[in-house]
């Protein structure tokens, strides 16, 4: 696995585990400090085991060094924390404690608390509680509470606990590791695209992040006076001429670019690569080339880049650069992917980072293209779709600036198509990714500069997440999404399908699951209900985990898929309404405003 070189890696946040007790002594606390402490150690050694940071890395527990029996000792507990980077914060107890007293109380800390199901303790009085403290001090709590009655001393965690913990913590994980870093923007407002005109409130508010911005020049400017690596240059380019085959130019004869200006085109946008990612993240070795202020990087989380036109109206296209740094390997072996927005799609890209945040995985951009309904595509191929796209697909496909891993040449344990974290993905997935995929040159119609656009068709059957952010005046942000499947049609079919748009440009069918009712009764309804042109793909079926990190955040998820039995928001949720929970979490979120603040 190749580590990402950054001048700079901020801490990774850790998960803060706080047993409660009954303070009581003389025999009432005595009796229950072991039990407590051992219900804490067994949630830290499951969150430990089966968590992962985006960048691979186990995730850290810290327990409070005693159980919290009152004001004090939760004092003490809070210190430590903020000492040890703790970023999310979930109490555990077996017994009943002093709810107010025992509570955490930071506002911006993403908090739970399991109450133990019990009958020699009350655990679950103490939940019971201590959720009505939280919502009424206005500081949204999870609730983790066990299906079944366990005996006490039994440290076991149920599996649905054990659910309700690791969303609980993938959610709080993402929130405290986006905030105080950057969202890049390269460029300004792309073609009028409402998503380009980046709100540095709402990053600031909702998500805690700021905002660095960079005019389009700044990447000519570290072309012309060399402010790149050379020796990662060379082989990044070896690398390329190697592993990246040029397809077929769909421009007219008379309008294609000679050999030449593509072998240079090829050289400009490698090095686009290497700056795009050193002003998101910085690299040491600028600084030993000289260049100590360019070394340092942006700290991003998140990039943009513009491109479209006052770019790619005489430079080459920031297709490779978007497509290779969001995909999970480079020349320099396995990585973590980059979250980077097509046309500075900044929506697009949260939507993407959150998706990449929860799973660690490539997020694949495109534009929500076409609906084809399943009498349309026979009438135009003559083919009957059958099977998941038997009720009609749409069609994701932009300007092959997707990430490679989109191809969904990868597989699984069984075998099977898949789209993994980096940290399972082999040399072979590798291999056969980049044999599935070739670089068209630019349409020029649109990218007068030229440049390269990835070409590859996303293979089927891949369980898949899409997902995008809008903001409505009124309103404030709002998160859709759909759980579906990427299918595969005939390559007869796809290619005559394809031809109406542009045949080098990365495709992916896409059929969403239905519910019968809604935006999802049927995929037009999806289609019509979704509100951009653009969206993200993310591998897996994540829309549950989302919505955990959106009630976070305060954000309302206005269109999904899932059943309500699915959906874990904070306890207090519940007193906005039970009945229509769309409704309710519309107005929790407005009651609560943003975590940051600015309501």
């Amino acid at each position: 696995m190749a580590r990402q070189t950054a001048y700079w890696t901020p801490a990774l946040p850790k998960i803060g585990i706080r047993p409660t007790i009954d303070g009581r002594r003389n025999g009432v606390r005595e009796s229950l400090e072991d039990v407590v402490m051992d219900q804490a150690k067994a949630a830290a050694k499951f969150l430990s085991e089966n968590l992962r940071h985006p960048g691979g890395e186990p995730v850290e527990c810290v327990i409070a060094d005693s159980c919290i029996g009152g004001v004090v000792e939760a004092s003490q507990a809070r210190e430590k924390f903020r000492k040890e980077g703790v970023g999310v914060s979930l109490t555990v107890t077996t017994c009943w404690c002093y709810g107010s007293e025992t509570m955490d109380m930071d506002p911006l800390m993403p908090k739970a608390v399991w109450g133990f199901n019990g009958t020699e303790r009350p655990g679950a009085v103490y939940l019971a509680a201590v959720l009505a403290a939280h919502a009424q001090k206005g500081l949204p709590c999870f609730g983790i509470y066990g299906k079944d009655v366990k005996d006490a001393g039994d440290m076991s965690i149920p599996a649905d606990v054990g659910e309700k913990l690791l969303r609980f913590a993938r959610a709080g994980l993402a929130v405290a590791t986006m905030q105080g870093r950057s969202y890049l923007s390269v460029g300004s407002v792309s073609m009028g695209i409402a998503g380009s005109i980046v709100d540095a409130k709402f990053f600031q508010t909702y998500l805690g992040m700021r905002n660095e911005q960079v005019d389009m020049s700044e990447i000519s400017r570290r072309v012309e006076q060399g402010i790149y690596d050379p020796k990662e240059f060379e082989k990044a380019l070896a690398w390329v001429k190697k592993n990246c085959p040029e397809g077929p130019d769909r421009n007219p004869a008379d309008k294609r670019h000679s050999a030449e200006q593509k072998r240079l085109e090829w050289e400009y946008v490698v090095k686009m690569t290497l700056i795009l990612r050193d002003l998101m993240i910085g690299n040491p070795r600028l600084k030993e080339l000289g260049f100590a202020e360019e070394a340092m990087g942006r700290n991003a989380l998140a990039s943009g880049f513009q491109g479209q036109r006052q770019w790619t109206d005489y430079k080459p296209n920031g297709d490779f650069m978007e497509a290779m740094l969001c995909s999970s390997f480079d020349w320099n072996g396995i990585r973590e992917a980059f979250v980077v927005a097509t046309e500075n799609d900044s929506l697009n890209g949260v939507a993407m980072l959150l998706s990449h945040q929860l799973t660690g995985t490539a997020q694949v951009f495109a534009d929500v293209r076409t609906y084809w309904s399943a009498e349309a595509v026979k009438r135009v191929t003559g083919h009957q779709l059958t099977a998941a796209a038997k009720d009609g697909v749409i069609h994701l496909i932009n300007s092959g600036a997707a990430a490679l891993d989109g191809a969904g040449r990868m597989t699984d344990k069984a075998g099977k198509p898949a789209i993994k974290p980096f940290w399972e993905i082999t040399e072979k997935d590798v291999e056969a990714t980049l044999k599935a995929t070739t670089w068209g040159p630019g349409v020029l119609e649109y990218f007068r500069g030229g440049g390269f656009s990835s070409t590859f068709s996303t293979k089927g059957i891949i369980p898949v997440t899409l997902v995008r952010l809008n903001v409505v005046a009124g309103v404030g942000p709002v998160l859709q999404l759909a759980e579906g499947w990427t299918v595969d049609l005939p390559d007869a079919v796809a290619a005559k399908l394809e031809a109406r748009t542009d045949p080098s440009w990365p495709s992916t069918w896409f059929a969403p699951r239905l519910t019968g009712k809604g935006a999802f009764r049927d995929v037009y309804s999806v289609m019509a209900n979704w509100g951009a042109n653009h969206g993200a793909f993310s591998p897996g079926h994540i829309g549950h985990d989302l919505v955990t990190l959106c009630s976070m955040l305060r954000i309302p998820v206005n269109m999904h898929n899932l059943g309500e039995d699915v959906l874990f928001r904070p306890a207090s949720w519940a007193s906005f309404g039970t009945s229509e929970v769309e409704s309710a979490d519309y107005r929790a979120c407005a009651a609560y405003g943003p975590l940051y603040g600015g309501k």
